[in-house]
C-alpha cells in the first residue's frame, strides 16, 4: 500500500529540477577537493588512529569508517573528505529506497532530490562527524522496519536490529529508533499485535548486543561517555531558565540546513495535524503515523530543549529522513521551485566562500589557516626543540596540529581542563614534569594586545611565561586568523 497524496510530478520530473540537483551535486563534488581540514575531521581522524570500543564523547563508528578508508587509501585531507562524501551518497541511495515505499518512482526521486539539494547533505558530505554513519544506518533502520511491519518480512526485524545497533554505535541519539518503533506499535491499531510477539523485542535485543561494546567501554571507564552526554549536559543547562535566543538559534540554523521551505513547512503542517486530530494520532493513517513516530521525538524534543539550552545544528538531522517523506504530501510545484531556488543560491554562496574566502570566519570552526599554523609551529620548534606543545580549546587546535605535525600535541588536561578524548589518551602526563612547553592560544576574534598578558589559566603550572611573537595568518594581505604563542618554563604537573 502506498500513500500518494502529492498531485504534482506523478508522471515526470521537470528538467529544471534535475539540472538544479546536478549543479548542486557538482558544486559539492568540486568543493570536496578544495575544502580544507576542519577541526572535526582532525579530531575524529585521531579516533581512527587509536581504535577502541568507544570514546569519551561518542561511540566509535566514525573512527572505524575513517580508519577503513585511510588505511586503504592513505592519510590525507582528500581521503577523509571522500569518506564522508561516499558514505553520504549511499545514505541518499537508501533514502530513495525508503521513499519508494511511500510514493511512486517519480515522486520518490523528487523527494530524494529535495533532500539531496540541502545544506544538510552538504555538511554530511564534507565534514567528519558521528552523524555521517548515523544518517546511513538511520535510513537503513527505517527501511527495514517498514519491510518488517508493512511487508511482513520476518528477516527484516533482524536486519533492523543490526542497523539500529550500528546506528547506536554511531551516536547516542539513535536511541530514538527503538523508541520510535515502540511508540508506533503502541499507537498503530493494525500493528499493535507485534508488541505481543517476539519480533520487535528480538530486534531491540540484537541492537543492544551490537551496542554492547560501547556499554562495556563505559563500564570500564566509569561511564564517562554516558555521563558526558547526559548528566553533564543537563547540569550545564543551568536550571530551567528560558532563553529565547536559543530557540531563535535553532530556528535559524535548522532553516539554513534544510531551508525555510522545509523547516517552515514542517512547523506549519505539524501544527495543522495536531489541531485537526487534537493529539489523537491513533486515528491518523498508519503509514503517516509510522513516519511521524521517527520525526516527532527528535524534532519536538530538541525544540523543547532549545528553550533552555543551545541545541547544536546536527542534533535534529536524522529526524528529517522521515520528515521529508511525510511533508512531501503537502508540497506543490511552487513550493518545490522556491526550495530549489534557495538551494542554488545558498550553495553558490557556499562555494564562493570555500573557493575564494571573501568573508573571513572569526571562529575556530573553519577550514582556513590550519596548515599555515602547523608550518608556523614547525618553524618555531627549531628554536625550542625540547619543549612540548599544547593547546586548551577543547580539541580543535590540538587535533589539527596532531594531524599535521610529526610530534604529539597535548590538550587542556595539561592545565587541569577537560580535554575530552585527549584526556583519556593522556591520563599519565608525569613524563612532562619539569619540561618547557609552547602554549598555542587561538585568537579567533583578533583581539591582539588584549591577549598578550600571561593567561590566567596557566597560573601555577609553570615557573615563568614568556610571550612570543604571535602566528598571523593572512588572506590576500588581510589578517584573518591569529594565534598567541607562549613559552612556558618548567612544567609542574599538579
Amino acid at each position: 500500500m502506498q500513500v500518494v497524496l502529492s498531485r504534482d510530478y506523478k508522471s515526470y520530473i521537470p528538467k529544471w529540477i534535475i539540472y538544479s540537483f546536478i549543479s548542486i551535486a557538482l558544486l559539492r563534488f568540486i568543493i570536496t577537493f578544495c575544502f580544507g581540514l576542519m577541526p572535526q575531521d582532525a579530531y575524529y581522524f585521531s579516533y581512527s588512529q587509536h581504535l577502541d570500543l568507544s570514546y569519551y564523547d561518542h561511540p566509535p563508528m566514525i573512527a572505524y569508517l575513517l580508519g577503513a578508508f585511510t588505511s586503504v587509501f592513505g592519510k590525507s585531507v582528500l581521503i577523509i573528505k571522500l569518506t564522508n562524501f561516499i558514505t553520504t551518497t549511499f545514505s541518499l541511495i537508501f533514502f530513495y529506497q525508503l521513499c519508494r515505499k511511500f510514493y511512486p518512482n517519480n515522486e520518490a526521486q523528487i523527494i530524494m532530490l529535495l533532500l539531496g539539494s540541502t545544506l544538510l547533505i552538504s555538511i554530511l558530505s564534507l565534514i567528519s562527524t558521528p552523524d555521517v554513519p548515523l544518517f546511513l544506518f538511520w535510513c537503513l533502520s527505517i527501511l527495514n522496519l517498514y519491510k518488517a511491519l508493512f511487508e511482513s518480512q520476518k528477516s527484516a526485524w533482524v536486519y533492523a536490529g543490526i542497523c539500529m545497533g550500528l546506528a547506536l554505535d554511531s551516536k547516542y541519539t539513535a536511541i530514538a529508533l527503538p523508541v520510535g518503533m515502540l511508540l508506533y506499535l503502541f499507537l498503530a491499531t493494525k500493528h499493535r499485535k507485534y508488541l505481543l510477539s517476539v519480533w520487535p523485542w528480538l530486534s531491540i535485543c540484537i541492537s543492544l548486543i551490537i551496542f554492547s561494546p560501547v556499554i562495556f567501554w563505559n563500564y570500564t571507564h566509569h561511564f564517562e561517555s554516558f555521563r558526558f552526554q547526559s548528566t553533564n549536559r543537563i547540569s550545564s543547562m543551568g536550571g530551567t531558565h528560558f532563553e529565547f535566543k536559543y530557540l531563535l538559534g535553532l530556528i535559524g540554523h535548522q532553516s539554513a540546513i534544510v531551508f525555510p521551505t522545509i523547516f517552515g513547512g514542517l512547523i506549519y503542517y505539524l501544527s495543522h495535524i495536531f489541531r485537526k486530530y487534537r493529539f489523537n494520532l491513533k486515528s491518523y493513517s498508519e503509514q503517516n503515523l509510522f513516519l511521524l513516530c521517527f520525526l516527532l521525538p527528535l524534532f519536538l524534543g530538541f525544540t523543547f530543549i532549545s528553550l533552555f539550552y543551545w541545541v547544536k545544528i546536527n542534533w535534529i538531522m536524522p529526524a528529517y529522513i522521515t520528515g521529508f517523506i511525510w511533508l512531501f504530501q503537502f508540497l506543490n510545484s511552487s513550493w518545490i521551485k522556491v526550495h530549489f531556488i534557495f538551494a542554488i543560491i545558498i550553495h553558490l554562496a557556499f562555494a564562493v566562500e570555500i573557493l575564494f574566502y571573501p568573508v573571513p570566519i572569526k571562529s575556530d570552526d573553519t577550514w582556513y589557516g590550519w596548515e599555515k599554523l602547523a608550518l608556523g609551529i614547525d618553524s618555531l620548534k627549531t628554536s625550542h626543540r625540547d619543549a612540548f606543545i599544547f593547546s586548551a580549546d577543547d580539541y580543535k587546535t590540538t587535533a589539527i596540529l596532531n594531524f599535521y605535525l610529526e610530534e604529539k600535541v597535548y590538550s587542556g588536561n595539561i592545565i587541569g581542563k577537560n580535554a575530552l578524548q585527549f584526556g583519556i589518551w593522556d591520563k599519565d602526563i608525569s613524563h612532562l614534569q619539569s619540561k618547557d612547553a609552547l602554549f598555542i592560544d587561538s585568537d579567533p576574534l583578533l583581539k591582539g594586545s588584549e591577549k598578550i598578558a600571561q593567561p590566567i589559566e596557566l597560573s601555577g603550572y609553570f615557573d615563568s611565561i614568556q610571550v612570543l611573537q604571535p602566528i598571523k595568518i593572512y588572506h590576500k594581505d588581510q589578517l584573518v586568523r591569529q594565534f598567541q604563542v607562549y613559552l612556558c618554563k618548567n612544567y609542574k604537573n599538579k
